[in-house]
């Protein structure tokens, strides 16, 4: 998928991803909202989004990997359990080589949106 794409729905985006992508981009996105059921989605910075009050969460498909945004501050405990995936600023890097890890990748989103002051559902796997 081209970086500069724009889409102007989470479905276009999803849409223009290649299918072996698409399928993890569709699973991060019905993990992710069921962790915070209460959340919208949009496109923002030309990735997929969830906000609620305002955006808290991102994903993107890259040529080797899934990225998330932004880094998690607020939880030791998880942030040591992401260390393997952080990128050089901090943002996670899940490559597209290895197992997709779906439910640390749904604490990811429920924790960025307590971050932020937005009610998500429970932190256990969605």
């Amino acid at each position: 998928m081209p970086l500069r794409a724009r889409h102007a729905s989470v479905d276009e985006y999803l849409a223009a991803a290649a299918p072996e992508v698409r399928a993890v981009l569709e699973e991060i996105r019905r993990r992710a909202l069921a962790a915070v059921p209460d959340a919208t989605e949009c496109i923002s910075y030309q990735m997929p989004a969830l906000k609620k009050k305002k955006v808290f969460f991102y994903y993107a498909a890259f040529k080797q990997h899934v990225g998330i945004y932004p880094p998690v501050k607020g939880d030791a405990a998880l942030a040591t359990e992401l260390a393997p995936f952080r990128g050089p600023k901090g943002n996670l890097q899940f490559p597209l080589s290895a197992p997709m890890p779906f439910d640390l990748i749904a604490r990811v989103a429920a924790t960025l949106a307590e971050e932020v002051g937005v009610k998500s559902a429970a932190k256990g796997t969605a």
